[in-house]
């Protein structure tokens, strides 16, 4: 772990390897799980803003799932998240003819009828970040759904905080990544050959 700003980063940001790979995994980091994608207040206003445009995305389930219980929930741990299709997949995913999952948000998105790309936690992953009074911490999430992402990551040589760089600038802004990145080349050049 390192400090950077208020942040305490992981050093698995800089050290492991990580590469989306939809056509093995099928998106199922919007399906498995017990939890919707975590949200911050301000997403779950834009969620109310944006509902209107990105429902005719939506399967019938997921708008089911959003009528009954609205565009984000409170969960049990008081964490605020959105709402699940039946316990299961996130209720803005939609599938394509190949089954993989994608989300009905940046599919508005992409077509310019809304101007937010997808919750925050959602661009990020597999980082997850946890805010505390003081700091937020910035971890790396690795669980068995996403081992082919870590095989293609390391295949393509591709860390996971370039991987995620974009998600890490919307979240912390350009300057905090332009220091990330020194610390990763310091440890770089410092590492042994």
């Amino acid at each position: 772990m390192f400090q950077l700003g208020k942040t305490i980063v992981s050093e698995d940001l800089l050290e492991k390897e990580f590469v989306c790979n939809l056509s093995a995994c099928k998106g199922a980091c919007c399906i498995e799980g017990d939890a919707g994608a975590p949200l911050s207040q301000e997403e779950t206003e834009i969620l109310e803003r944006i509902y209107p445009q990105v429902k005719p995305f939506l399967r019938q389930e997921g708008i089911d799932a959003i009528e009954a219980q609205g565009t984000w929930i409170t969960s049990d741990f008081d964490e605020l998240e959105t709402p699940l299709v039946n316990h299961e997949e996130c209720a803005y995913v939609i599938f394509d003819d190949k089954g993989t999952a994608l989300c009905a948000i940046e599919e508005a998105y992409n077509q310019g009828l809304v101007d937010w790309k997808k919750p925050v936690s959602c661009h990020l992953y597999p980082i997850r970040v946890r805010d505390y009074s003081e700091f937020s911490a910035v971890n790396f999430h690795q669980w068995e759904i996403c081992d082919d992402a870590c095989s293609l990551g390391k295949e393509l040589q591709v860390p996971v905080y370039k991987f995620v760089k974009d998600g890490l600038i919307r979240k912390f802004g350009e300057h905090w990544y332009s220091e990330l990145e020194k610390v990763a080349k310091e440890k770089q050049d410092n590492s042994p050959a």
